[in-house]
């Protein structure tokens, strides 16, 4: 199985394409050697990494509507009480309750706002029993070892760990960290002709999950571990957090790979 994208393609294959045109083209690049295919992961691996892959929908699903439910109530001129002024207070199980309270004019608005409560209530519940799901699954045979293995890296949590090792499945498949970044997506796209060398800003191939994924983890380990916390300073010298902050992920990337790859456990570096 080749990806579609890496087939070679000339300009009059783009602009006259039909089936017989692509036949021909796939026959010379195979004839040629130019094809290379892409890893196939396990059957049990593909449906494992359905779960994770549903998690994040359903996170996903219950912020839009919790995103919801404050649309309507800001278009109704609704207030939060004092207590709840503060963003990091909102989604207790207080400011639930408080909702609960709400009135609008009508009988119809109140109905309306209760029942996208319930709503977010119920992707609430889904949400836990998938996570009890994906650590269930995290203390199996097939994934305990590389589990306990991958969270020892500072900023890198269950969830987290199961979504790089679904993806990955088998870290010996790489040569070398460059290669997992390339599969991550944090590279950096290269347009360099002679003595110009550009380099522009991160690649649009990746996986979006482990990308995603791995930059919310840099902003953690960032705080966390003295080493890289040093250097996000030091980058904050010269360029935007948005675009250090990916440096900072490619340091991840290869930590991550070299805890796999050793079998060792991570350790926190020391800022002397």
């Amino acid at each position: 199985m080749v990806n579609p994208v890496d087939v070679p393609t000339t300009q009059k294959d783009q602009k006259r394409k039909s089936d017989p045109i692509d036949s021909s083209k796939l026959g010379r690049s195979l004839r040629s050697n130019e094809l290379k295919g892409i890893y196939i992961p396990r059957p049990e691996t593909l449906e494992d990494r359905t779960m994770i892959r549903v998690r994040f929908t359903i996170v996903k699903d219950l912020v839009r509507q919790k995103q919801r439910i404050k649309s309507l109530l800001y278009l109704y001129g609704i207030e939060y009480p004092d207590e709840f002024q503060n963003v990091n207070t909102h989604w207790s199980k207080r400011f639930v309750n408080w909702l609960k309270t709400v009135h609008l004019q009508y009988t119809t608005g109140t109905d309306a706002l209760n029942l996208m409560i319930k709503e977010a209530e119920q992707q609430r519940l889904i949400l836990l029993e998938a996570t009890r799901k994906v650590r269930t699954l995290s203390k199996t045979e097939r994934y305990a070892k590389n589990i306990e293995l991958i969270t020892s890296v500072p900023g890198v949590g269950l969830i987290t760990g199961m979504m790089l090792m679904e993806e990955i499945e088998d870290i010996k498949r790489f040569n070398n960290s460059n290669k997992l970044s390339g599969l991550i997506g944090i590279v950096p796209d290269c347009h360099s002709s002679g003595l110009t060398e550009k380099k522009g800003e991160m690649t649009s191939r990746g996986q979006y999950f482990m990308r995603k994924g791995i930059i919310e983890c840099s902003w953690v380990i960032a705080s966390k571990d003295p080493a890289l916390s040093l250097a996000y300073c030091n980058y904050c010298k010269r360029m935007e957090p948005n675009k250090e902050i990916t440096r900072i992920a490619r340091k991840l990337i290869n930590r991550i790979f070299s805890v796999l790859k050793n079998e060792n456990k991570c350790e926190i570096g020391i800022v002397k």
